[in-house]
This record gives structure tokens, sequence and C-alpha cells, in this order.
């Protein structure tokens, strides 16, 4: 991986894995946060673990506790710290204001995920953190991957939009020449970098031909 961004300061960052199609999304994602220096505190739904290994050929752990061993040993040369809180750990930071993140990403995310959070319900840890990221005024960033979008898909989204989150459904642009699949994963993953303020070095700016500076 390129060098990040040096001017990004470190911040807490939670990121929710969700059953949709788009792991590879969020897998990328959790490796550029911790290589910027990020505290992730990650969270992953039992759909999201056959996801993964339908998509990836990873096999998540079931309990937190293995899930952190598996992940820190994954990436223990990035220099971000990484916890992992299971779906009924209550007592996680995120589940409540008094602790909040800087920001949170759900990624991929499912339709009913996002009816659960646009509704403000709660009954899992993902749903909660997300409530607990509204409520606070901190940024929530949401990457649906479903196509095409109902009525009450677009309703949900407008309802999210308004109470201040952001919903980036992971379409690739082509102007920036991609060779392979990973070069379309990048583009993406970038654009949810940079509304986070997380800095990387996935891709050259627009505009930014022939200079030294790159980014997303």
């Amino acid at each position: 991986m390129s060098k990040p961004e040096s001017n990004t300061a470190a911040k807490t960052i939670c990121l929710a894995l969700t059953g949709a199609s788009g792991m590879p999304y969020g897998i990328r994602l959790l490796e550029c946060l911790l290589e910027a220096g990020c505290h992730v505190q990650l969270l992953y739904s039992q759909v999201a673990q056959v996801v993964a290994k339908q998509e990836m050929g990873l096999t998540l752990p079931g309990s937190a506790k293995e899930a952190q061993t598996y992940f820190r040993e994954r990436y223990t040369a990035l220099p971000g710290r990484l916890d992992v809180y299971g779906r009924e750990e209550w007592f996680a930071p995120v589940a409540s204001g008094s602790n909040p993140p800087d920001a949170m990403v759900v990624c991929p995310c499912t339709m009913g995920t996002l009816a659960s959070i646009a509704q403000g319900l709660a009954s899992n840890l993902i749903e909660r953190a997300a409530d607990v990221v509204l409520k606070e005024g901190r940024k929530l960033v949401l990457v649906p991957r479903e196509t095409p979008f109902s009525a009450i898909h677009l309703e949900n989204m407008l309802r999210l939009v308004r109470a201040g989150a952001v919903i980036l459904p992971p379409n690739p642009g082509f102007y920036h020449h991609p060779q392979r699949v990973e070069d379309l994963i990048d583009f993406v993953v970038a654009r949810i970098l940079d509304q986070l303020g997380v800095g990387h070095a996935l891709m050259q700016r627009w505009g930014a031909a022939g200079e030294s500076s790159w980014a997303g």
C-alpha cells in the first residue's frame, strides 16, 4: 500500500460489516484505517460472516475475542489500534453517548440494517452504535450495496440524510482508468475515507495530473 497522507490526526472510527454483498470494500477500508493509524472499533453481523466466506474466502470467528486475535494477527504490521466487539456487547464504548467514536461507517450496509437505523431501532450493537453516532452529531456513513432501490429503500435513505447521515453507494468511477478489480474497490474506499477526514494515497485527485501529491 502507498503511504497515506501524513496530515491526519488519529481518529476513532467504528466500522460495522453487515451481510450485504461488497465485503471487499469493508475489509479494504479496515486495512486503510489501520494503515492511517486510526483506532478502529470493529463490529460485524452473523450474515457478514457468511458473505466474507463466500466473497473472499475469509472465515471470520464467531466470538469477539477470537476475532480480535484474528484481525490483530492479520494486520500486525499496521500502526492503528483495533478492538472488536460482539453483537450483544452492551458495555462496549460505542453503546453509549458518553463515549462515541469520531465517526461510524457501515460497509457494506444491508437494507435491513439501513431501515432499522432509519427507524431508530437498537436491537443489536451495530444499530445502537449508529443511533449513538447520529444523536451525538457525529458522522455516520452508510454504504448500501443494493440495486435497484425500491421506494422504501429511497425513503429510508432520505430519512437518514435528513437526520445527518451520509449515504454512499459503492459506485466506482472509471475516469481514473482502472486496470484491476482492486482499483475499483480503492475508488470507493477513497470516497469513504474522504468523508471521514482520513488521509490516504489510494488514487490521484482530480486535476492533480502530473503532480507528486496522491490521494483519493
